[in-house]
């Protein structure tokens, strides 16, 4: 081959290449990691972290009538930030009742300290190594926050999150840990026959495979709270307490109080975002008036 067809020959193979590279996706950004939160976005078979620079501005004095859980997940998370050892939660129980809000609370408590918060999807759950990679030689002290887990039987998320939670050989750093809520104890949906197959020997239980299978998951998580729904009094005690933080004056309490119970009643439940939402309500009509 002479000089001149090889210079060709290199030429047509840069001008294919120069087309091929310019069908790729972009480059992910390089992480912000100023920012206090992030979500785990993918894109084109990509991931990167997202800095989320406006928060919810919640603290934990607002949470109220769940002191016992508040106080466990506290000191859980003041034990990660100051380097000593730590469980990973899962925070299960009755709807809007304040499990995501307390991770939130716990942000605004503790992000001066270090604590940062990277929130990834279900769908997003097999990334889980790559997003520890790419935080386990930061000196912030990361919590992978999973909001309202709940699994279908097969999908790839459940096994990713249980190799990271406790079933790899590759040990977790010390700087990471998962935080999740579900309303399912066990995280995936249970069948009344899944019981009929359980083998009693002797006088020992012996569950059904499939009975260990989706209880080996939660039991991954080092801590288990509990939230329970509300009853009518500390309902109404979280209404005042939201009516008082947007600036609503409790000089006609009765009427009030009538209000949102009524509003409870419509929306069939008396959890502590349905008091949020009726006091946001009453805020903005009053202050329209």
């Amino acid at each position: 081959m002479s000089p001149a067809d090889l210079d060709r020959l290199i030429a047509r193979a840069e001008h294919v290449l120069a087309r091929f590279e310019a069908t790729l996706p972009p480059a992910p950004p390089e992480p912000d990691w100023k920012a206090h939160a992030h979500r785990w976005r993918t894109r084109n078979g990509r991931g990167w972290l997202e800095p989320i620079h406006k928060l919810q501005g919640i603290r934990p004095a607002d949470l109220q009538d769940v002191d016992a859980q508040k106080a466990r997940i506290d000191a859980n998370t003041r034990q990660f930030i100051e380097g000593r050892r730590a469980n990973n939660v899962l925070l299960t129980g009755a709807r809007g009742t304040g499990k995501s809000s307390l991770i939130r609370a716990m942000l605004t408590e503790y992000a001066p300290r270090g604590l940062r918060v990277i929130e990834v999807d279900k769908s997003d759950l097999i990334d889980l190594a790559h997003i520890v990679d790419l935080v386990t030689t930061r000196s912030e002290r990361f919590i992978i926050f999973c909001d309202d887990l709940s699994f279908d039987e097969g999908e790839p998320g459940y096994k990713a999150l249980k190799s990271v939670l406790d079933g790899s050989f590759a040990a977790v750093p010390d700087n990471v840990l998962i935080y999740a809520t579900s309303n399912r104890r066990h995280l995936l949906p249970e069948y009344f026959d899944e019981n009929a197959r359980t083998k009693y020997v002797g006088d020992e239980i012996h569950p059904a495979e499939v009975v260990e299978e989706k209880i080996s998951l939660s039991e991954r998580f080092g801590l288990w709270v509990s939230f329970y729904p509300f009853s009518q009094d500390e309902y109404l005690s979280i209404v005042q307490h939201w009516l008082r933080e947007f600036g609503v004056a409790l000089t006609d309490w009765e009427t009030l109080r009538q209000e949102s119970l009524q509003w409870s009643l419509m929306r069939g439940s008396r959890s502590g975002r349905v008091a949020w939402q009726f006091a946001r309500d009453c805020a903005g009509r009053l202050g329209d008036a």
